[in-house]
């Protein structure tokens, strides 16, 4: 047989079909006969078979057979009943002649006659055509009927004495609707009437289907003490629709007594078809198969079918959903069933992870609400309701696909092994932390990045141990510093100071840079020697934070513009004079408070003389202050439960504590204390009492603040706004970003914050309270024009409440 054809009745089976019919000229239109064989073929399986049928004997076509398989039959009567006259009709595959309609046996198309063989009689012994059979099964011709009672009246008695409250009528219709033809009625009594158990709870035991689906009319009519038969192995009460070793049982037990090793994935499921060499292939495996792929009537790319319709077969992106609102979210979107609760869920809800209301784990959403969301083991604690993972075997999931964590752990093992496949001894606490993370998908989304996938691959075949020197030699970029913190995270790198060693890395940089070996050793002294010095006495072991790395960063930079300046103009710090440095002053330049502090440098250290560049002091706010819109914006924060809870807690902090960006981000749970019935908040030396309804935000803050890093260790983390790298909280940027999309401009609003308490408090416990310098807090009360200096006298004739 021609290979292509072999392909092409796999691809495209209802094309090679139509080329087929059409080549022995059935003076029928392609399309005509497209749409004959449309109605024939049905699915993807039956168009193959009959595809290959034909290709197998295209004679089937013109001689009717014998044997006829039976959608060949089907094809063929369909053909000439359209008007194909050159196409035989079907032959008889037991005595050859030709037929008018199907009768099937074994798959293949018989007569009539040759379907009703004589056989002896139970009664007289002729050899008859048989008519009825008796209620052992034993054949009976026309003229010895059965004559041993009326088993369906008999039926209608004993259930009338087991049920009182149904007539003969409920009984009756009950079974019509079990089975139509008589003598199945017949069967189905003498069943019954043989073991009335089955009526009771034994229904497992039923030699036929159709006693199953007269105990569910019986239910349905009313019954209460016809009992519904359970699973005799899994004891659940579900539709028995298989039949092993006399019993009839659940199709998922069944399933599970079949389960053997998928020869392509490994995992032990129901095989679903055969491979090409006998091996059992699983569902998943199967419609996966390149072979089965099909072109999406959708986007138009060959994908697996999710779903067919009158327009074609769909992908799992483009197949069609009803729009619905969703059991779980409540929003009118495109959703499915769920086959766990029986509810419209949407795309979203079935992508959730959330920390589950019922046990308290993070797991995949399942059923519940919003506000109260289940897994999967509380919508449905029956183990057997669900399919398992078939690589941990643990995971419960609705589909025979490997869970997300186990998926995971694969991509990992990849990624970090060398070209052995081992994974080197300090990448193992790495693997370790990243395989059991709360939140799979997360991790996952997150090794999808090329860039990711680059870097860790690159230190898995690295023959070096880990260490930030070997990090340190690969290109800067975000996604190396975002996997350091992670390598930190998880114990595989120590921890250290990148903010300070990207400025010590800077400082280096910008250093080389200098030609000139004397302003380079100016621009060194005044960049190590002064800032970065005085900057580490500071921390004192502490963190650098990022105002006071830019603060030395923005010194750095106008030291630089000033010598860059001086050389373009043929000048050095040593001759330039006063006339020099009041032209630069001229000119529209950048960092001028800075340049002026480098200046001053440059004269105490003699590297310039007879220069004056004298200090601006700070004289108070310069933009408009609108207190009436600091309290109302205040007001909407406190009560607006629609916005999120840490943007409210910034917001509040900054309007009413005068709190800057930087400040905020550095708090963590340590700064928050619960005694009794109030909450304490350390923000400079002395703690706040904080008012509610602000306490319980806070205090809700501290419960619900979640880590979105790809480890997901909240508890880990003391901050109270945990960033997206591991061990840092987030950036006083973003923080003022999300606080600008709710109105509140962070610099403006804390400048008419702090004018405000400057006006109420004086400027010592100002200090204490705020966590500020107390010379900045004497220039904000002398900029309000408070006067703090009768504050004793003024709390003295307060009144003490009772």
């Amino acid at each position: 047989m021609n290979v292509v054809l072999e392909a092409e009745a796999i691809a495209d089976p209802i094309g090679l079909v139509v080329r087929l019919v059409t080549g022995i000229k059935p003076t029928l239109t392609a399309e005509a006969v497209r749409q004959e064989v449309a109605k024939v073929a049905g699915g993807r399986a039956k168009s193959r078979r009959l595809a290959q049928n034909l290709l197998t004997d295209p004679t089937l076509l013109t001689g009717g057979g014998p044997p006829v398989p039976w959608s060949v039959g089907q094809l063929l009567l369909g053909l000439r009943a359209a008007g194909a006259t050159a196409v035989a009709a079907p032959c008889c595959g037991e005595c050859g002649r030709t037929v008018s309609y199907l009768i099937s046996r074994k798959g293949c198309v018989i007569c009539s006659p040759c379907r009703d063989k004589p056989e002896t009689c139970a009664k007289c012994g002729e050899e008859r055509r048989v008519c009825t059979r008796d209620r052992h099964g034993r054949p009976r011709c026309e003229h010895c009927p059965d004559l041993d009672g009326d088993p369906v009246r008999l039926l209608t008695l004993l259930v009338a004495e087991l049920e009182s409250a149904l007539n003969d009528r409920i009984v009756l219709d009950a079974l019509e609707r079990a089975t139509v033809r008589p003598a199945g009625q017949r069967r189905l009594a003498w069943a019954v009437l043989d073991n009335p158990e089955l009526l009771t709870g034994a229904g497992s035991l039923a030699p036929a289907p159709a006693v199953l689906r007269f105990i569910d009319e019986l239910i349905k009519a009313g019954a209460t003490k016809v009992l519904p038969p359970s699973c005799p192995r899994c004891q659940r009460v579900v539709a028995l629709s298989k039949q092993l070793d006399g019993q009839r049982i659940c199709r998922n037990c069944f399933a599970k007594t079949r389960a053997v090793p998928c020869s392509r994935c490994g995992g032990v499921r129901e095989p679903a078809a055969r491979d090409a060499d006998g091996g059992p292939l699983c569902p998943n495996c199967l419609v996966n198969d390149p072979i089965n792929l099909e072109d999406c009537s959708g986007c138009g790319q060959r994908r697996r079918v999710a779903a067919r319709t009158v327009a074609g077969p769909f992908c799992q992106n483009c197949r069609p959903r009803p729009i619905m609102t969703c059991g779980i979210c409540g929003r009118e979107a495109h959703c499915e069933i769920s086959r766990a609760t029986g509810q419209p869920w949407c795309e979203n809800c079935q992508h959730r992870w959330m920390r589950c209301s019922g046990c308290d784990t993070t797991a995949q959403l399942r059923g519940g609400t919003l506000d109260q969301p289940l897994c999967a083991r509380c919508v449905n604690p029956d183990p057997d309701f669900w399919d398992r993972c078939p690589i941990c075997e643990t995971t419960w999931v609705l589909s025979v696909r490997p869970c997300q964590r186990c998926l995971l752990g694969q991509d990992i093992r990849t990624l970090l092994a060398d070209e052995g496949g081992r994974i080197a001894d300090d990448l193992v606490s790495l693997e370790r932390a990243l395989t059991k993370v709360e939140r799979p998908d997360v991790a996952m989304a997150w090794l999808r990045r090329p860039q990711v996938r680059e870097l860790l691959t690159g230190i898995g075949r690295d023959s070096r141990k880990i260490s930030h020197d070997t990090l340190d030699e690969l290109p800067s970029s975000k996604t190396l510093d975002h996997l350091r913190s992670v390598l930190v995270a998880s114990g595989s790198l120590p921890e250290r100071d990148e903010r300070l060693v990207g400025l010590e890395r800077w400082t280096a940089t910008t250093l080389a840079a200098r030609t000139d070996p004397n302003e380079r050793k100016i621009l060194h002294a005044y960049a190590v020697w002064h800032h970065l010095r005085r900057l580490r006495r500071r921390l004192n072991g502490a963190r650098a934070t990022h105002l006071q790395c830019l603060n030395v960063r923005s010194h750095v930079t106008a030291a630089a513009n000033l010598l860059d300046w001086l050389s373009g103009t043929g000048l050095t710090l040593a001759t330039c004079t006063q006339a020099d440095l009041d032209r630069w002053a001229t000119d529209d330049v950048s960092y001028r408070h800075e340049t002026g502090h480098f200046v001053r440098w440059a004269l105490g250290h003699r590297h310039a003389h007879h220069l004056t560049f004298p200090a601006v002091r700070w004289q108070g706010p310069t933009g408009l202050l609108d207190s009436e819109k600091r309290w109302d914006d205040a007001r909407r924060l406190l009560q607006d439960t629609n916005l999120k809870t840490s943007d409210r807690v910034v917001g509040l902090l900054l309007l009413l504590y005068a709190q800057n960006l930087s400040a905020i981000s550095r708090l963590t749970t340590e700064h928050v204390n619960a005694h009794g019935n109030h909450v304490e908040l350390l923000l400079g030396t002395s703690p706040v009492v904080l008012p509610e309804p602000l306490a319980d935000l806070v205090l809700e803050l501290v419960e619900t603040r979640r880590g979105n890093t790809i480890l997901n260790k909240t508890a880990d983390t003391p901050w109270l706004f945990p960033g997206r790298r591991h061990g840092h909280p987030l950036s006083p940027d973003y923080l003022g970003q999300r606080l600008k999309k709710i109105g509140i401009h962070a610099g403006r609003d804390r400048s008419t914050a702090l004018f405000g308490l400057a006006t109420e408090i004086p400027a010592a416990i100002l200090a204490r309270m705020l966590g500020i310098h107390i010379k900045v807090a004497v220039a904000w009360q002398q900029a309000s024009a408070g006067d703090w200096m009768t504050y004793a006298a003024d709390l003295s004739r307060r009144t003490t409440p009772s």
